[in-house]
């Protein structure tokens, strides 16, 4: 199945699990703040994304998959409670934590200034880097270079704003509604670079070896971390004893090898809000 395919078959499951799930939502809401309720509760509340694999795709059950799926499970699997997926979205992140519909958001979630505002950060427990993405045989060396070269952008994403910033005037800078839509205009030609992660490169160079894509600026370096209301202090610093123990065992280095085929790197810092 092609990148773009499976993008969009899993944005739909993704979306119809959603739906299920929410209609549920209002029944029983979260209500948790410390390790120890939700022990007593016996049940761990997780939202992730199910639109942007291999951190938060579907399966072909269409259940939540990927990185911060599996590692919702550990920690479910050391508080030694049973673990309950909640999909949510780009938008929908924090007002399902703030409302409590959720314990905890595992959903690469970059840690901002600006979100730091709403929600307590745990360290990071996973990184992404946004780039531009062209072939090889273009030759993009400074942000300059980029004024001959049309390019594809999820329209208001992290890309989109990263490029804006150090595009020179006169940028063919080409925005689409989602990041599917963006990626399929560079598959058919209709751009030549687009703005997106080491994620989408290692899947493209997997499903489009012949377009021979390759980072030619790096844009962002993020760092994402797990997300808690700002009263769960005691659940951010359960998180963090939990993040340094599954680095230093292994254990995330080996869902760091499963989603994207390569031990995981030093973690970066906790960026400086």
């Amino acid at each position: 199945m092609s990148l773009f395919k499976s993008i969009c078959r899993r944005s739909l499951g993704a979306l119809a699990f959603a739906g299920i799930v929410a209609a549920s939502l209002g029944i029983a809401p979260a209500s948790a703040a410390t390790p120890e309720e939700i022990k007593a509760r016996g049940k761990l509340m997780v939202g992730v994304l199910t639109d942007y694999p291999p951190f938060g795709g579907t399966d072909a059950q269409q259940q939540p998959a990927g990185y911060d799926v599996d590692v919702a499970k550990l920690l479910a699997k050391s508080l030694g409670v049973e673990l309950e997926l909640v999909p949510v979205t780009g938008p929908n992140r924090i007002p399902y934590l703030l409302t409590n519909k959720i314990d905890v958001l595992i959903a690469t979630f970059g840690i901002t200034a600006e979100r730091a505002k709403q929600v307590l950060f745990s360290n990071p427990y996973s990184a992404l880097t946004i780039y531009v993405l062209a072939p090889k045989s273009l030759s993009i060396k400074t942000p300059e270079d980029l004024k001959s070269v049309s390019i594809s952008v999820a329209r208001a994403s992290t890309q989109d704003t990263a490029i804006s910033a150090i595009a020179p005037p006169g940028t063919e800078l080409k925005r689409f509604d989602d990041d599917a839509t963006a990626l399929q205009a560079l598959i058919s030609g209709q751009v030549q670079a687009i703005g997106a992660s080491n994620t989408i490169l290692a899947q493209l160079n997997k499903d489009y070896p012949q377009l021979q894509m390759e980072p030619k600026l790096t844009l962002r370096e993020q760092a994402n971390g797990m997300a808690f209301r700002k009263s769960d202090t005691a659940l951010q610093q359960y998180a963090n004893s939990f993040i340094a123990e599954i680095e230093k065992n292994g254990e995330l280095s080996a869902i760091n090898q499963r989603w994207f085929g390569t031990p995981l790197t030093k973690l970066p810092p906790m960026p400086q809000l």
